[in-house]
């Protein structure tokens, strides 16, 4: 063991949310302004920690300021090191009173329609006074954030499969159909084969997002390349774009009329479902809220809502 490393860090322990904060803003003045304390303090604050590092954390940019080398690894590990902090006193808090718990949930766009109302409405006819911050994005965003500690729980689709960092658990079935135009020349079919979409004008979301990736493995398992067309980050965009007769999309089943849109949606053959999942960081290391949630979620009493099935259990 290092002994003058452990003492160097037991001195730098107090200030990490100064550092914290002064990597994010780049000021002075804001960072103390974050926290709560007066700007000659946090100059003074920061002068020290030179002094004791030995090298200069921050330079002069502009009416800024950078940091340097040195600045930023310790800027870094502070922010780990108080994400982690922010976890244990969360788990602490609700350990002693689990009612009054904090859920951080990420999800797809699209399932924030039903589901994701229909799995937090039922948790907290039980549990009122659990609090829920709420992130979207694409299926990469969500999990990256889920690893890096920012997010507690995910929905995505399709599930993780073989990652070792994380534990996932199928919830729910969705249908994907063919959305097309009310004029395509596949408008009029019963069913459309995947191979039917060879050479046609295909509207998707952009890499990252999992139904591009099923999109993309659909015409894969076909034998051919996808033509895209236009990429978006909305299945809403990609909805629009279809019904102005811009190309062809898979998408989830609408809760809405398709033919007030202008499009027609079309079953695949064979049917094609997506799995959708909740996956949480392998070790099971979540607050007892977020744990509660889980379980919820996980139960087969739990409302999926319009448009879903339970998955079979794995």
């Amino acid at each position: 063991m290092d002994e003058s490393a452990d003492r160097l860090a037991a001195r730098l322990a107090p200030a990490l949310a100064l550092l914290a904060a002064v990597g994010e803003t780049g000021h002075v003045t804001r960072a103390a302004e974050l926290l709560g304390i007066p700007q000659p303090t946090a100059s003074r604050r920061l002068a020290a920690l030179a002094d004791l590092v030995g090298a200069p954390l921050v330079l002069p940019s502009g009416r800024g300021i950078r940091l340097t080398r040195a600045g930023r690894t310790l800027a870094a590990a502070s922010g780990r090191a108080l994400a982690s902090m922010t976890a244990a006193a969360r788990e602490v808090r609700e350990e002693i009173d689990p009612g009054s718990g904090h859920v951080v949930l990420g999800f797809l766009h699209l399932l924030g329609r039903t589901l994701v109302p229909s799995l937090i409405g039922g948790f907290r006819e039980r549990n009122p006074s659990i609090r829920f911050s709420l992130a979207q994005g694409s299926r990469q965003d969500m999990l990256d954030a889920l690893r890096a500690g920012e997010i507690d729980l995910v929905f995505v689709a399709p599930m993780p499969l073989d990652d070792p960092d994380l534990v996932s658990h199928p919830l729910a079935d969705q249908e994907l159909v063919l959305s097309a135009p009310e004029s395509h020349r596949l408008a009029a079919r019963r069913r459309v084969r995947a191979a039917d979409l060879e050479g046609e004008d295909l509207v998707t979301l952009e890499p990252g997002y999992g139904l591009r990736q099923i999109t993309d493995d659909l015409c894969a398992a076909a034998g051919f390349e996808p033509r895209i067309a236009f990429e978006g980050q909305e299945t809403e965009t990609v909805r629009g774009l279809v019904a102005a007769g811009l190309g062809v999309a898979v998408l989830p089943r609408s809760d809405q009329p398709p033919a007030a849109a202008g499009m027609v949606e079309i079953p695949l053959s064979p049917p094609l479902f997506r799995t959708i999942c909740v996956s949480w960081p392998a070790g099971d290391r979540l607050t007892p809220a977020a744990r509660s949630f889980r379980d919820h979620v996980c139960s087969h009493h739990a409302g999926l809502g319009r448009g879903f099935r339970p998955a079979p259990a794995s």
